[in-house]
């Protein structure tokens, strides 16, 4: 399978790149490798595909924060990026697309004629959409480790109570536009660096609606939508982590006259735990016993993330710094970002006395010169060797 090309590389623009470049940059790639500028070929088709999908990414907020965070494969279920890797988008897709750098409302740029891709006829009637809200929910390890649904109060345009969302007082139809007979757009010929073209228009007395309002609604002054707020319940899978955003589909601002409502993004923040630190889905955990311990073995008890505890062994002669591992008691992987359970990470640490009594420092006096207190060079090896692989 041949490997992308970077959306950036294509566009030839630069990471920070603001949507007026962008949408420069895409008019000039598109122009030079446009079908009816190139007939017949094949290479300059793929290039204006290739350039249309850099462009439906970059333009998309929540697409382009997916990409540069994850690359081509944090597209994957976005709709974006895979759809037109195949090469199965229809240039029909493209040309409607495209139409919103050159200020058409469909087609190429609203025009029509060009080898049968343009976008002539009637047009449907414009969908609204709501805007997208952004909020921020901050999640303890726990609540990640088992995924949770949260309720938040928001506030947002509501569909206004009074007219329903239609915008018309009493209960009225809006009125089919006169000057654009409901199609929400007129035409227009004029010359262009193409030849005569006709170029769509957003018609000037209905705003592209294709209906207007004779009566409207006093409560929400014609748009259908009111200030209000709502309780939204947020669905957050186990084994998310800080800075992954989900998306809550129609849950954000109601559109104006019955639209499509926007979506919520719900930026996640993930607390700082008392007990473990995280390692993707690794939890690492710092277990301090005594020197008697380290040097005796004992059995000891280890938090798990579910509040439960597990027994571990320690062995006799246990060394500072050893590790041992619980298998698949750590964190699950979030869909398409790892596979299986983690484990928790056990890292040893030997507690040495700051103060002894009398007795205590006579006691290890007692044993201070004996052969088995005393490290030996394999020993050292083997500790040095152990700390070089870490920082290697």
């Amino acid at each position: 399978m041949a490997t992308k090309r970077d959306y950036y590389e294509i566009l030839g623009v630069s990471k920070d790149v603001n949507d007026d470049d962008l949408k420069k940059a895409y008019k000039k790639v598109a122009l030079k490798y446009h079908p009816d500028r190139n007939p017949g070929n094949k290479e300059a088709e793929e290039k204006f595909k290739e350039a249309a999908e850099a462009y439906d990414v970059l333009r998309d907020p929540k697409k382009r924060e997916m990409y540069d965070r994850f690359g081509h494969e944090g597209l994957n279920g976005m709709g974006g990026g895979g759809a037109y890797s195949a090469g199965g988008m229809d240039l029909n897709d493209i040309f409607s697309m495209f139409g919103d750098i050159f200020g058409g409302r469909g087609g190429f740029g609203g025009f029509s004629g060009f080898g049968g891709f343009g976008g002539g006829g009637q047009r449907g009637q414009r969908v609204y959409k709501g805007a997208d809200l952004r909020v921020r929910i901050r999640l303890s390890l726990e609540e990640i480790a088992t995924g949770v649904t949260k309720k938040i109060k928001v506030k947002k345009q509501v569909v206004c109570p009074d007219c329903h969302g239609s915008g018309a007082a009493d209960g009225a139809q809006p009125e089919t536009c006169s000057h654009c007979h409901g199609t929400g757009v007129v035409t227009k010929t004029q010359q262009s660096m193409f030849g005569m073209v006709q170029m769509q228009q957003e018609c000037p007395v209905c705003h592209g609606e294709g209906t207007v309002i004779k009566n409207k609604c006093k409560h929400c002054a014609g748009h259908g939508t009111v200030q209000g707020e709502e309780v939204v319940e947020i669905n957050i899978p186990a084994g998310v982590a800080d800075g992954m955003v989900v998306n809550c589909q129609g849950k954000g601002n109601a559109a104006p006259h019955n639209g499509m409502a926007g979506d919520i993004q719900v930026i996640l923040a993930e607390e700082p735990s008392d007990t473990f630190i995280r390692s993707e889905q690794d939890l690492i955990y710092n277990l301090l016993i005594s020197v008697d311990q380290a040097i005796l073995g004992d059995t000891v008890e280890v938090p798990l993330i579910n509040g439960h505890k597990a027994r571990i062994k320690i062995e006799p002669g246990t060394q500072p710094g050893k590790v041992l591992r619980l298998r698949g008691k750590g964190l699950p992987a979030v869909s398409g970002y790892g596979y299986g359970v983690g484990d928790i990470v056990v890292k040893i640490s030997v507690y040495i006395p700051e103060k002894l009594s009398g007795s205590e420092k006579q006691a290890i006096e007692s044993i201070k010169g004996s052969s088995n207190f005393k490290p030996t060079e394999s020993l050292r090896k083997k500790i040095f060797e152990k700390y070089k692989n870490i920082y290697e």
